[in-house]
């Protein structure tokens, strides 16, 4: 890098535009994990259970939405994910998905051999947003999976982490495909 920036000549390199974070990789992994879960319907609390053509499912979403691949890859017509905002709240589920200081110091190169630190950490930095994006990142690539071509996307969230699930989800979704952001407040 240090070559690059004084170099008068642009130095050669592979370049591309990406959004990353700490995890991202590990984040891929987990979404290709297989799992050992059956999806079961209740049908008594179901109506018109055998003429419907909707389903309803209620759970964890990342586990559904490994659970539906098989059955249904390219098929589903609308998904809604209702993910934690990341707003460090107590809620039945994790809403908070900030990294631990020094793990997340560790694993983004914060501080050179010597232990010097390389650059400052701020609140709106990766390690605020860094395992939320990778909590998200599985769930919209199962998502698109599912979706058929004309299939449409919904995913709640709140403005923290609004420019991330655009970023993430522009990995998936073909660019112009963004429509509208819905605010609710």
């Amino acid at each position: 890098m240090l070559r690059k920036m004084l170099s008068e000549d642009v130095v050669d390199g592979k370049e591309a535009y990406e959004f990353t974070w700490v995890g991202k990789k590990a984040s891929i992994v987990e979404a290709n994990k297989p799992i050992r879960k059956i999806l079961r319907p209740c049908k008594e609390e179901s109506v018109n259970w055998d003429t419907t053509e909707n389903l309803y499912i209620e759970g964890d979403n990342l586990q559904l939405l490994k659970l539906l691949q098989e059955s249904y890859l390219g098929k589903v017509k609308m998904i809604y994910i209702d993910p934690p905002y990341n707003t460090g709240n107590d809620f039945i589920y994790n809403d908070d998905f900030k990294m631990d200081r020094d793990d997340y110091a560790e694993e983004a190169g914060e501080y050179d051999d010597v232990g010097n630190r390389m650059f400052k950490n701020e609140e709106t930095a990766g390690r605020y947003h860094s395992d939320w994006c990778s909590m998200i990142y599985f769930r919209v690539l199962l998502s698109r999976n599912l979706l058929c071509n004309d299939g449409i996307i919904f995913i709640s969230t709140n403005d923290s982490e609004l420019s991330s699930l655009i970023n993430i989800c522009g990995e998936f979704f073909w660019t112009g495909k963004y429509y509208s952001n819905i605010n609710l407040g």
